[in-house]
């Protein structure tokens, strides 16, 4: 272990009650995707007290403190702030029961269902240890805050807000994500770590008529079973066995009432892919198959498509992942493990390559390491270990603050502590 590391992280011990009380707060009063203004000002306080230089409002809430010491690169470290409209199931007594107006206009129960609480914690860990131990490192360190990952534009929407003309050119960027594995473990992982996504709407037409009347209809609740059933044959037989690709149908909207048969259907699917030949492989095909299904029905219109909510591929940089893995492998020893590529997504990466720098993203686990041995052994993880986004994610305070806090710490000074 560096001297560096060793010194930085020493500070840990007396971080832990402010670390873990900020935690809760956050967890306990989420919000959902672009209106992360309260966590935005929690988090702008926070570094102001640290002395970081503070840029906020980038994007709409994103916030990004900067702290300079002296000559050395520049480590631009990332954490997303928002939350997702889940009512919590988790039972804890900093449980969330905060409510929110969606962006179309609903009353919607908001949860930090996947996470970002803790990403944001540890980054304002790390971000005041390394500012308490600024004779241990030296250049510039770039703590930025991300809002509305959830809906996939909020990494762009800093972009398009001017993000690479308000701050020093990282070079390189780095963040992590927690998962529901053990606490304590770190994942590393070269090349492509997270998957690729788009949503998919498709309008179907059809002609509407009285539920006792099919015959002067074009039924668009058929049209969209026959369109669901071959949806399901793209991966089976249009996708080369050994490459990877999900098509999932996630909402089917059709009908008012039991006796009106509409004159419309609208699907919403998910598509997750690793590679983009594959990702236009596959929506072509839905493409092909909508169309056909509706002439096979006698639509008289074709269908509308909407691709939105896309996720670019993480796809970690072999030279980075490599610095980072052997410096966590020197901190943390054999609590380094490869969970390989995940099927989540995320956006993170398009600030890396607005700036044209290499980066790396990793997991770290969250889940109580006895419970998750316990359903390994019986065989019950996909059933005992909730993941992201279910009403009962809740990562265990200890020692996942303290792990995902170091990690960023250790892969920061594998640049700035150099010398």
């Amino acid at each position: 272990m560096s001297a560096s590391v060793s010194t930085v992280l020493s500070g840990q011990p007396d971080i832990k009650a402010w670390q873990e009380s900020l935690y809760k707060d956050l967890h306990a009063h989420p919000e959902l995707s672009h209106q992360e203004s309260r966590t935005a000002g929690i988090v702008a306080e926070r570094l102001k007290e640290d002395g970081f230089t503070v840029h906020g409002g980038i994007g709409g809430t994103g916030v990004v403190g900067i702290l300079e010491n002296g000559q050395g690169p520049t480590v631009l470290l990332r954490a997303d702030m928002d939350a997702l409209p889940i009512a919590e199931a988790t039972g804890l007594d900093y449980a969330s029961t905060a409510v929110g107006m969606d962006a179309a206009g609903r009353e919607v129960p908001v949860m930090h269902g996947c996470g970002h609480d803790v990403h944001v914690s540890c980054l304002l860990g790390a971000a005041r240890l390394m500012a308490r131990s600024r004779g241990s490192w030296s250049g510039t360190l770039v703590a930025l805050f991300q809002p509305a990952e959830e809906t996939a534009d909020g990494a762009r929407g800093m972009v398009d807000d001017g993000l690479v003309a308000r701050i020093p050119r990282p070079d390189v960027a780095l963040g992590q994500h927690v998962l529901a594995r053990p606490a304590g473990t770190v994942s590393p992982h070269p090349g492509a770590f997270l998957s690729m996504a788009d949503s998919v709407r498709i309008t179907l037409f059809g002609r509407g008529s009285h539920g006792s009347m099919p015959h002067l209809s074009i039924d668009p609740a058929v049209l969209a079973a026959m369109v669901v059933v071959r949806l399901q044959g793209i991966v089976s037989r249009e996708v080369q066995p050994g490459e990877f690709a999900v098509v999932t149908v996630g909402r089917i909207a059709v009908g008012a009432k039991s006796n009106i048969i509409d004159d419309h259907a609208v699907l919403e699917l998910n598509i997750r892919t690793y590679d983009t030949s594959i990702r236009d492989q596959v929506l072509g095909a839905i493409e092909r198959i909508a169309r056909a299904e509706s002439a096979a029905s006698g639509s008289s219109r074709e269908p509308e498509f909407e691709v939105y909510d896309s996720y670019p591929l993480t796809h970690n940089s072999s030279d980075v992942t490599q610095r980072v893995t052997d410096a966590f492998r020197d901190y943390f020893g054999g609590s380094v493990t490869d969970y390989g590529r995940q099927t989540a997504s995320e956006d993170f990466s398009a600030i890396p390559y607005a700036f044209g720098i290499p980066y790396t993203y990793w997991g770290v686990g969250g889940i109580d390491p006895g419970l998750y041995r316990a359903a390994e052994e019986h065989g019950t993880v996909s059933a005992d270990i909730p993941g992201n986004h279910s009403p009962r994610f809740a990562p265990v305070i200890e020692p996942t603050l303290e792990t995902g806090t170091a990690t960023l710490v250790v892969a920061a000074l594998a640049w700035l502590g150099e010398g």
